[in-house]
């Protein structure tokens, strides 16, 4: 049974975040979010590096990407070398960033804080790498505000964090980030094209106080 979890962490749950995250409505969101960040970026989650084709050249000097999983991290490493930005891949956790304080111009955060153990701790440590003032980018699916689908979020998270990486459906995504000491300049919320259970997403951008 172990050897079993530890092949579908590792071989499946990879395979299927990268196809999931690959729909058109998230590729847009890539394509609407990823160019808005600006000189030494972190992105945290950065997965199998879907993001790194759209920073854009004119203004990022440098991406510096985030992961857990060694297994994505594989997939990111052609993407990185193809990146039109330089990038560092690194191994390691949101909630415990091996930066110095105050380093980043700019962090983003697409469809991860879904995923991590501790989303407080993750907000906090990004509050304290990134420099006063500047800005986090994030696109997150989370709780939906309508009854009917919180319900559903709720009778299904339980097998769904156990089959999809540890991925929840029903977690607040700004509750952590304003927690921390961001203040939330731009906010828009909505169902996207599918299950109302699982379409509900965040997109906007945060700063330090």
């Amino acid at each position: 049974m172990i050897r079993a979890m530890s092949f579908w962490e590792e071989r499946v749950v990879p395979f299927l975040i990268e196809k999931a995250c690959r729909s058109h409505e998230i590729l847009e969101d890539r394509r609407r979010v990823v160019p808005r960040a600006h000189g030494d970026v972190l992105e945290v989650g950065v997965g199998s590096g879907l993001n790194l084709a759209f920073y854009d050249p004119a203004r990022v000097t440098r991406v510096t990407g985030v992961d857990p999983s060694a297994a994505l991290l594989a997939r990111a490493r052609p993407r990185a070398a193809a990146a039109r930005v330089p990038v560092e891949l690194v191994r390691g956790r949101g909630e415990a960033l091996p930066f110095d304080a105050a380093r980043f111009d700019a962090a983003l955060v697409t469809y991860s804080l879904c995923s991590v153990d501790d989303p407080a701790a993750v907000a906090a440590e990004l509050r304290r790498v990134l420099r006063p003032g500047a800005p986090l980018y994030f696109v997150e699916h989370g709780r939906a505000p309508d009854a009917g689908p919180r319900r559903w979020q709720a009778r299904i998270n339980p097998l769904w964090r156990r089959a999809a990486g540890g991925c929840s459906l029903d977690r607040d995504v700004t509750e952590p980030l304003r927690a921390a000491g961001f203040a939330v300049e731009e906010l828009t919320a909505g169902y996207d094209p599918g299950p109302r259970w699982l379409s509900y997403t965040y997109r906007g951008v945060a700063r330090g106080r």
